[in-house]
């Protein structure tokens, strides 16, 4: 059982108000429209927020919460290192707070561009691996706007 198994009961009671404070600063930035993945989607707050097509995360307890919370939307047990998806199928990704978490940040961010044609894409600012996912991001997407909040960093790319 992962870290996100053990917290998934507890998970939206948790980080509910943080992601919609997040997913509402998005929304300012970009409209999201269309055929949508998120990556890295948890119990689906951010699927729901962005009407995603599917959510796609490695914890199974998570998702059931997300499938319980949004019947509409297909999640899938996944990890964004290998997107069981066509290229360039969604018209954007998104994948909040959650690149700090990948086994593999650059096949990872590598799938993530191959299978969308818009993104965005927020990590942890405190993250040890920063530096790391912004020299990957920077040179895997063409980006349009970086912006730092309190505690995440937002990109906006094509």
């Amino acid at each position: 059982m992962t870290y996100y198994d053990q917290i998934a009961p507890g998970y939206n009671e948790l980080h509910i108000e943080e992601q919609l404070q997040k997913l509402n600063f998005i929304a300012k930035y970009a409209k999201l429209e269309g055929n949508g993945l998120d990556v890295g989607c948890g119990t689906g707050i951010s699927t729901g927020f962005f009407k995603c097509s599917v959510g796609i995360d490695p914890s199974e307890e998570l998702l059931k919460i997300a499938k319980n919370n949004y019947p509409k939307i297909r999640f899938i047990k996944a990890n964004a290192e290998k997107l069981p998806f066509k290229d360039n199928e969604f018209d954007f990704v998104v994948s909040i707070t959650a690149i700090q978490n990948f086994d593999n940040i650059e096949k990872g961010l590598r799938e993530i561009k191959r299978v969308g044609k818009r993104f965005v894409l927020s990590f942890l600012k405190k993250s040890g691996r920063r530096d790391m996912i912004e020299k990957l991001i920077k040179s895997i997407f063409d980006v349009k706007k970086k912006i730092e909040e309190e505690k995440d960093i937002f990109y906006f790319c094509l």
